[in-house]
């Protein structure tokens, strides 16, 4: 996989203190494109220091930062991580070997907790709920709305994702779906993030996204086109 180009977006806020981790943990061949939403720290230089390609998005939204990296990234195939050091990129090989074998057009990461208190109980409860009505919207067997995920960059634009907050995960799997795309899940180790999070970290952010992904199942209806598949594998990573 070292001669397969690849490009990792990072949406950033704030996560200088988890960058250095991140980023050392990055396989060959992979670059890593850090989109700084906003920061009020070092995140864009302490991520430009260690040689990654920053991306400035001043639109705030997750979905706003991970579509500036999906439209300045130029490799055949791009992967999704967050910057704060609660996945492990050295992961993202699993992911995106299906895609280039072709076995998968989207793959997702199903986040497995390290330890106790990774996941927080709201965040968690919050994702099951989606999840399930994520699962009747699509008709695909899948249980989180994870955001390491790895996919050719040319079917991702095809999608046009417009959503710019935090219903963009779950439209791109909507619209990946309503595309006749093939989606396949598998298990991510989920560890204790550096800092906080915020999102899902906070009530407040978990509601918002709740809102978010819930308006864009009622607006979205999507009919397949071609066959899809979803599968769950357990311990597939590491």
């Amino acid at each position: 996989m070292s001669t397969i180009q690849v490009d990792v977006i990072l949406p950033c806020l704030d996560e200088e203190a988890a960058l250095p981790w991140v980023l050392s943990r990055l396989p060959e061949g992979y670059r890593a494109i850090v989109v700084d939403n906003g920061s009020t720290d070092r995140s864009a230089a302490v991520a430009q220091e260690l040689g990654a390609t920053v991306v400035h998005e001043p639109r705030r939204g997750f979905g706003a930062a991970a579509h500036a990296g999906l439209t300045a990234a130029t490799a055949p195939y791009v992967a999704f991580c967050d910057a704060d050091a609660s996945m492990d990129p050295a992961d993202l090989p699993a992911l995106v070997a299906p895609v280039v074998t072709g076995a998968a057009d989207l793959t997702l990461g199903r986040r497995r907790p390290t330890r106790r208190g990774a996941w927080p109980v709201h965040a968690r409860l919050a994702n099951f709920v989606l999840a399930r009505l994520m699962r009747r919207a699509s008709g695909l067997r899948l249980h989180d709305l994870g955001p390491m995920r790895a996919a050719r960059r040319d079917d991702l634009l095809a999608l046009d994702l417009r959503d710019r907050r935090s219903g963009y995960p779950l439209e791109m799997v909507l619209r990946a779906t309503g595309s006749g795309l093939t989606v396949l899940e598998l298990d991510a180790p989920y560890s204790p993030r550096v800092g906080r999070s915020k999102v899902t970290g906070t009530l407040r952010g978990t509601i918002r996204a709740v809102q978010d992904m819930s308006a864009l199942l009622r607006e979205q209806r999507p009919v397949a086109t071609a066959p899809v598949r979803a599968e769950s594998r357990e311990g597939a990573l590491r």
